[in-house]
């Protein structure tokens, strides 16, 4: 079965379910959203499928599509047991992973939201300096937290290989510095962790996906898909 990912750029969340899918070797495809572009954001196709206008969506089967970004990821690991993104529930390493996973998908996320929105401000609009002020401060006590989860450990929630909050780290902390919000030098433990996913060839594929350059996997990338082909969901 082939699944089809509907991601969004630039610098979309969903550049970590690319990632999660790269690492599983599950077969899927790939359907681009512009986020900048009105057309794009509301393509009747993609509002059948998730009339919210948010990426990702995961379209595993005739029926409702799998909104969310940790459903999707958590989604992925399951159908890939032995790839190593996730653990069996109720094991304490599925335990670490979830309750990372959940902070990365809430805390984390929510941080960076007042500097996007302060970025989207009309200019002049005294609140956009707020906003800022608490993106950083958000940012950094998160960053701060990821950096004791990181201490003395080779990934957030195994020591032997990446897990699927591995990929929403990289998918979310790649933000900080462009928006000028924190220096990860600040953070060495969680700066090396990134190294170490830039570096990844799942990761570098996500990278070029989304920058429109060519691209190979290495899992069971199957192309790209236009949103006027997606199937709608089933009533």
């Amino acid at each position: 079965m082939v699944s089809t990912l509907i991601y969004s750029v630039p610098f979309g969340c969903s550049f970590a379910a690319i990632v999660a899918l790269e690492w599983s070797g599950l077969p899927y495809r790939l359907a681009r959203v512009e986020a900048r572009d009105p057309a794009s954001k509301q393509h009747p196709a993609f509002l059948a499928i998730n009339p919210l206008s948010q990426t990702p969506a995961l379209l595993t089967h005739p029926g409702a599509p799998l909104l969310e970004s940790m459903a999707i990821l958590l989604h992925i690991a399951a159908r890939a047991p032995h790839s190593g993104l996730g653990f069996a529930q109720g094991t304490p390493a599925c335990d670490r992973l979830n309750s990372v996973l959940s902070f990365l998908h809430t805390s984390f996320h929510a941080a960076f939201m007042p500097a996007f929105q302060a970025a989207r401000a009309a200019d002049g609009d005294a609140r956009a300096v707020v906003w800022r002020e608490m993106a950083v401060e958000k940012v950094n006590q998160g960053l701060a937290h990821l950096e004791r989860l990181l201490a003395g450990r080779a990934w957030l929630a195994s020591d032997t290989a990446p897990t699927i909050a591995d990929a929403y780290l990289a998918a979310t902390a790649r933000w900080a510095e462009p928006l000028r919000l924190a220096r990860l030098a600040d953070y060495p433990h969680v700066a090396r962790v990134l190294a170490a996913l830039e570096d990844d060839p799942g990761v570098r594929f996500a990278h070029a996906i989304e920058d429109g350059l060519p691209a190979t996997s290495r899992g069971g990338f199957h192309g790209h898909v236009a949103l006027d082909q997606l199937a709608a969901p089933a009533s």
